[in-house]
């Protein structure tokens, strides 16, 4: 699953007449760089959801040159949030366990990538969840005081209120559904799920080994673009 339905509010001007996942960074639509992640590693089915300039976005879906059946989780009238567009969007997903990604990810890759080594890592019998996180040495264009700990059998723990913490979250993660069994309804963060793995000691987390890229404002694309050029 692509989440695409957000208002992109910190990147305007340039979201005032289109949606985030459709700005580009480097001569691309920032969506199209998470699907030529999704088609390196073999996806056939990509669930995207829409809410802000929806008929923009579905018809680039239609028009893009994937070898994907596009699937659409329609929030026009309310925007879900991260963890409301999972619970929504669930009855389209096929498989129990399958990747979300934010459509404004950039991230650079070795081999193997990212998503076959969250792929090799999953534990089915541990994980309801496993984010790919990245150190500060490897985000760029990131400000913030990071997100996660994470102990040595790889299970993240949140930080304290107003402390640091060693890890970032990517917007990148393998999700099992049993992570929105008993969901709220309505629109809520995926935050609400996450603490409730973290007390099961279910919720894991995987070191990014390249770099990754936060685009949230329009003066982080410049410096993404010098950057992707030279990987």
């Amino acid at each position: 699953m692509v989440m695409a339905a957000g208002l992109g509010t910190r990147m305007r001007p340039l979201t005032n007449d289109r949606p985030k996942p459709l700005v580009q960074v480097g001569g691309k639509a920032m969506i199209d760089h998470c699907f030529d992640k999704l088609e390196e590693a073999g996806v056939e089915t990509v669930i995207v959801n829409v809410h802000y300039f929806p008929d923009m976005l579905e018809a680039h879906l239609q028009s893009a040159d994937y070898p994907f059946e596009f699937r659409i989780s329609d929030e026009r009238n309310q925007l879900m949030e991260t963890g409301g567009g999972l619970v929504q969007a669930q009855s389209l997903i096929d498989d129990n366990m399958f990747f979300c990604i934010n459509s404004d990810n950039l991230w650079s890759d070795g081999a193997p990538t990212s998503l076959e080594r969250l792929s090799d890592v999953w534990n089915d019998e541990k994980m309801d969840a496993l984010l790919l996180i990245v150190p500060h040495s490897g985000a760029r264009n990131y400000k913030g005081t990071g997100d996660f700990l994470l102990d040595e059998d790889g299970r993240i723990a949140r930080k304290e209120q107003g402390g640091e913490a060693p890890y970032i979250y990517t917007g990148i993660q393998l999700i099992s559904k049993r992570l929105l069994r008993g969901a709220p309804d309505g629109a809520f963060s995926t935050m609400k799920l996450w603490e409730r793995a973290i007390a099961e000691k279910r919720l894991f987390g995987l070191v990014h080994q390249g770099e990754w890229y936060e685009v949230g404002s329009p003066e982080a694309i410049v410096p993404t673009e010098a950057a992707l050029a030279s990987v």
